[in-house]
């Protein structure tokens, strides 16, 4: 574990220090200034843009306002031409982690309960203590995360309805969720190999690993290597009532045996994350798809299957070529003995106003049923 991390500032004439939190592993800022409803959005976007934090000594709606205020003008830039699809995602890329550190230096207290001791702030405490865990002493933390975990946690109460379960999943803060539901109905169409046994290597939700054992996979073996995911995968296998035939494993990659079918949906796109929340989407130089497939020969039973569920969203982007795939996947002992397509159904791939349009409208989304050569 880290050392913790803490905030300094001067509140009439004295220097006050709290613990600094950030779920998403963003560094606590060097110099914090304490801010009050008498905060223009002008003076609010001046001081964030020269890396100065305010901790919001305030009504909490009024702070709610200022940081709407801050990303209606980090929105309001121009798009420029780009001269290629990757120049355009490094672009969008380089806006979107300027926007995030912009809004996260409007600074919230907490108190221990969690509660914000301010006025007219709402009950965060189950939201705060599923992105934070438990807050004993005064903590600093970022309104934008915290806003972000209010909405976490009201994803996590509602759930998300999944059609190839029937049913819902419940992500934890943190954790990945299918708001994609075409490739979660990929795996519960393929042909099953075996249903005797199946790894989920980087099961996030356990989305996959429900789905298996509710088409009658008999064992489903469920890992990853973030301690979140497990718990949440194993609360939603007993939502779900298939807690008899999936586990959750914290674990790097494969658990250890043979199996007759291993399914991995590794991040998509070739890119270096930002944040801890980005590691489910961003894979820097494709390391845990290349390490899937180069290590997948070894873990599967003669005859069995590696089922990878993969964009090409990275190829229409230019970060990543069809016959860099292919030549991995001849590089690992492996042949395709069959290729399932769909296209995806979100908003962003018909909408012609969002800066990846293109490379959105063209995406293809695959589950290669993959054998020993």
């Amino acid at each position: 574990m880290n050392d913790p991390a803490f905030v300094s500032w001067t509140d009439a004439g004295q220097v006050r220090t709290a613990r600094w939190r950030s779920a998403n592993g963003r560094p606590a800022p060097a110099r914090v200034e304490v801010v009050t409803d008498s905060l223009t959005a002008d003076q609010a976007n001046r001081m964030a843009s020269q890396g100065t934090a305010m901790l919001w000594h305030g009504d909490f709606h009024n702070a709610r306002q200022i940081l709407n205020a801050l990303d209606r003008r980090l929105a309001s830039g121009k798009k420029k031409s780009a001269d290629t699809p990757a120049d355009e995602f490094y672009r969008h890329r380089q806006s979107r982690s300027h926007r995030a550190r912009i809004l996260g230096l409007l600074l919230i207290p907490l108190h221990p309960g969690p509660v914000v001791p301010l006025r007219r702030s709402p009950d965060i405490r189950a939201a705060a203590e599923e992105a934070y865990g438990g807050i004993s002493e005064p903590s600093v933390v970022s309104l934008h995360e915290l806003v972000g975990a209010i909405g976490a946690h009201e994803w996590r109460r509602n759930g998300v309805y999944v059609d190839a379960l029937q049913g819902r999943i419940h992500p934890h803060y943190g954790t990945f969720f299918p708001t994609r539901s075409e490739y979660v109905d990929l795996v519960g169409t393929a042909p099953l190999p075996s249903d005797a046994l199946a790894f989920d290597v980087g099961t996030g939700t356990g989305v996959l690993a429900a789905v298996l054992a509710r088409r009658g996979v008999r064992r489903v073996l469920a890992t990853d290597n973030e301690p979140r995911a497990i718990a949440c995968a194993a609360e939603n296998f007993r939502n779900l009532g298939v807690e008899a035939r999936a586990e959750a494993v914290l674990g790097d990659m494969f658990p250890p045996g043979r199996a007759p079918l291993i399914v991995c949906n590794p991040p998509w796109i070739p890119a270096t994350p930002h944040s801890s929340l980005d590691n489910a989407v961003y894979d820097p130089g494709s390391r845990m798809l290349l390490r899937f497939l180069k290590e997948l020969p070894r873990h599967l039973e003669p005859g069995g299957e590696g089922w990878l569920v993969l964009s090409d969203l990275a190829e229409h982007l230019g970060l990543r070529s069809r016959s860099a795939l292919l030549d991995a996947i001849e590089a690992a002992g492996l042949q395709v003995v069959e290729r399932l397509d769909t296209r995806p159904t979100h908003a962003k791939a018909s909408d012609p106003t969002d800066r990846l349009f293109a490379a959105r409208s063209a995406e293809v989304t695959s589950l290669w049923r993959l054998a020993v050569r």
